[in-house]
């Protein structure tokens, strides 16, 4: 996956180089589930499913749709990506958003202005370390800003930024986070209890009891409509692939039917499949007048299904753009840092200084 930290810039460059090294002589081994870029690099390629080799191909003969029917067994669906209907409302609206990163060697968040309106799909694109990791746990409640502050962040209309988690998602926000062990399942338990963790409030819980046919069904269904491979309900979370994992707890939070929805990389390491099915249940939800913040280093996926898309750079988050008035190019300068209303490199210096003491 040598491609998932560069801009598309950065890509090409890349790809020059390989070619440049496989004409002198160069053997080079390339894995990586970005299949259009095995179609545009390789001479070769072996499709791997779960843990076997499931076809050869030559990769510039084949199609996307070709190679991915090889990975995942099947045709991929096609993404059903209606316009939302009805006038929509702010849900989540961050204004002047800046805070110290409590890592000496993590990114200051600066000034940071974005709304995200119901029935919206608005992506945040960036190259990984540039900050993303700070505003999700902002945003989600994890790290909280203090009474004296302005109150940059609202959810439907409230000011939220002193409140934590749970009192977050009493207002209905539901979150995926980055790290799937730790902050989105705890290992040793179950996924049972896994899912009773952040989904109790769905009736899982009846005065102070613990209901748990409810619980072991949220779960079982969790399975069943994400395709989680497993051994039940009742297997530790720590027994399942990196995938797996991520497909329940994507699962767990979508089936939750939240107001606001901050996913991210919600199909980071999932297969092909699994990740068109991720995919479409955003654009599903989006349908049903749920606004949803979407953080992915995957260019591709953000092209795909979000509304508008910004991008964060040091700290800093561009404006927010329809998808159809930006590409590619545009959007990997951004990613540089070269978008309105960025800093210039005399001004961030301070900060890179004091990262580098």
């Amino acid at each position: 996956e040598p491609t998932s930290v560069l801009t598309p810039q950065a890509v090409r460059r890349l790809f020059e180089t390989l070619r440049r090294l496989a004409d002198e002589g160069c053997s080079i081994l390339y894995i990586s589930h970005k299949l259009e870029e095995i179609r545009e690099l390789c001479h070769k390629a072996t499709v791997l499913r779960s843990g076997k080799v499931t076809g050869e191909a030559d990769p510039r003969q084949e199609s996307t749709a070709s190679l991915a029917r090889m990975m995942i067994g099947r045709e991929l669906p096609v993404y059903t990506h209606a316009s939302p209907s009805g006038k929509s409302t702010a849900q989540l609206v961050i204004a002047g958003l800046s805070r110290h990163a409590d890592d000496p060697f993590g990114t200051d968040l600066k000034d940071i202005h974005l709304t995200v309106h119901s029935g919206e799909i608005v992506g945040i694109a960036g190259i990984s370390g540039n900050g993303q990791k700070e505003l999700l746990a902002v945003l989600s409640g994890e790290q909280t800003l203090t009474r004296d502050q302005t109150f940059p962040i609202q959810l439907g209309g409230q000011e939220v930024g002193h409140l934590d988690a749970a009192a977050r998602r009493d207002l209905g926000l539901a979150f995926v986070p980055e790290e799937r062990l730790g902050r989105g399942a705890v290992p040793a338990l179950s996924l049972a209890e896994n899912a009773l963790l952040t989904a109790h409030r769905n009736g899982m819980v009846r005065f102070g009891l613990v209901q748990a046919g409810k619980v072991r069904a949220f779960a079982e269904r969790c399975i069943r409509d994400f395709n989680v491979k497993c051994g039940g309900t009742q297997a530790a979370a720590k027994s399942l692939s990196g995938g797996n994992l991520q497909k329940f707890i994507v699962g767990r939070e979508i089936l939750q039917q939240p107001k606001v929805l901050i996913a991210a990389q919600p199909t980071w390491g999932v297969d092909v499949g699994a990740a068109a099915q991720i995919r479409q249940t955003l654009l599903d939800l989006r349908q049903q007048g749920i606004a949803i913040l979407l953080i992915s280093e995957e260019l591709e996926e953000l092209f795909e299904i979000a509304d508008r898309i910004a991008v964060i750079a040091q700290g800093q988050l561009s404006p927010a753009k329809a998808v159809s008035d930006t590409n590619l190019e545009e959007i990997g300068l951004w990613m540089s840092g070269l978008f309105p209303g960025a800093a210039t490199d005399s001004a961030r210096q301070p900060q890179e200084n004091r990262h580098a003491v």
